[in-house]
């Protein structure tokens, strides 16, 4: 028999009354419990940080605990929505890339790469199917990511902001490479930009201090992460943000001397990165990816050369084109989606991406109107910041499209009800 749920108020949320928030999700259901758990084992990884805890596999747990708890869960209810069913026929397409491919047991291998985001996705979105759960399992999101800026950001700090090649290191797992952390905070602050502005009228001075330090700290990491896509790609969301009224003295004055302090912040061997940039090894490595790629795609167009077959294809085909060793994967996920799936595939990974923006400009956060057009405006500044970095790093099968699109769908849904 499910267990009363202790009742809470929209402002209660929206002020972060802490205490009856958690009394609220103490009374929730097991798989809101679990679906909220996968989120904080996946992003925060505990079990990396202290090797004590590391003897289960608690991600796997999490999302099985989930589905479980569908089960005794009577508000779950499936939810439609035009992304569902893209993400099914991606997943078709993958499946009949894998069947024809070059390197079919390569494809074999990497399958869980993209269908354990579909069954994470189903899950959130069906789960986190009200308001309160939404606003709560955002919370989780947030707090996940901030926990990761502070630390980094602090760290950045204490070596007097200096330049490493290896930038910055996240949590073991998805965001451990410089590369792929400073996209985390690249999706991460305009959401929590507009989380932050949205409950400003609820909170504290205090609070509303605290929560701005997501953002910032956010930035922060991408500029000492030593990521050039990353980097341009803050600099592009900065420009999306403002474009409606980016020739105004005011708000071009404020561009600038954010530009300006950007570049001020940069270490000197990063800002040798950026002029280097298309001459040096690595750059002219992945310029070659995808030239290379784009050929594989138009030699192959109906299913690409095989679902993770980039790799193995490029070093028996194109050994002449290695700088270096062997071949990695090829730097863009456009190419990447492309050489996986040919153009079939390709289409349908566009096709998210629109609707995703779609989606996001009927999201409705607040209730007052002003709110929901600042958070879906935000929502697609991070889709921005993916897309942007995306150019420059092959990180189609990570976390960032997959849970922000279950974001996008879960608050849809949950805003589409009355409160």
């Amino acid at each position: 028999m499910r267990k009363k749920v202790k009742e809470i108020t929209d402002e209660d949320l929206y002020s972060l009354n802490i205490g009856k928030t958690w009394r609220y999700f103490k009374g929730e259901s097991f798989a809101f419990w679990m679906i909220c758990g996968y989120l904080f084992f996946e992003y925060v990884r505990p079990q990396s940080i202290y090797p004590a805890i590391d003897f289960l596999p608690w991600t796997q747990l999490t999302v099985i605990g989930a589905i479980l708890g569908c089960f005794a869960d009577r508000s779950v209810r499936w939810v439609s929505s035009s992304v569902n069913v893209l993400l099914v026929l991606f997943l078709v397409v993958i499946l009949l890339s894998s069947v024809f491919a070059y390197f079919p047991s390569v494809s074999y291998d990497n399958l869980d790469k993209y269908y354990l985001w579909v069954i994470i996705y189903f899950l959130i979105i069906n789960i986190v199917n009200t308001r309160k759960r939404f606003f709560i399992f955002l919370c989780v999101f947030l707090v996940a990511s901030f926990k990761i800026s502070l630390s980094l950001a602090i760290t950045w700090a204490q070596r007097g902001f200096s330049f490493t090649s290896w930038g910055l290191s996240g949590p073991p797992g998805f965001f451990q490479n410089s590369g792929e952390l400073a996209i985390q905070m690249l999706v991460f602050w305009p959401i929590a930009w507009a989380f932050t502005h949205s409950l400003k009228p609820h909170v504290s001075k205090n609070w509303y201090r605290l929560l701005m330090l997501m953002p910032i700290t956010a930035i922060m990491v991408i500029l000492g992460a030593s990521s050039r896509g990353a980097q341009l790609a803050l600099i592009i969301q900065l420009v999306v943000m403002n474009y409606r009224t980016v020739f105004k003295p005011k708000v071009l004055l404020s561009c600038c001397v954010s530009v300006f302090l950007i570049w001020t912040f940069l270490p000197d061997e990063q800002k040798e990165r950026f002029e280097t940039m298309g001459e040096d090894r690595t750059s002219r490595q992945r310029i070659l990816y995808v030239e290379n790629g784009i050929e594989m795609i138009k030699d192959n167009p109906l299913f690409g050369v095989g679902y993770f077959n980039f790799v193995p294809y490029f070093n028996r085909y194109y050994p002449d084109d290695l700088l270096s060793g062997r071949a990695e994967l090829p730097h863009n996920i456009f190419v990447q989606v492309g050489t996986d799936t040919g153009l079939i595939g390709l289409t349908i990974f566009l096709g998210i991406i629109f609707v995703a923006f779609k989606t996001a400009r009927t999201v409705r956060l607040c209730q007052e109107e002003d709110q929901r057009a600042k958070f879906a405006t935000y929502a697609n500044v991070s889709l921005v910041g993916f897309l942007v970095a995306g150019q420059f790093v092959t990180v189609t099968y990570y976390p960032y499209l997959w849970i922000h699109l279950a974001l996008l769908v879960s608050m849809k849904n949950s805003f589409a009800k009355p409160s």
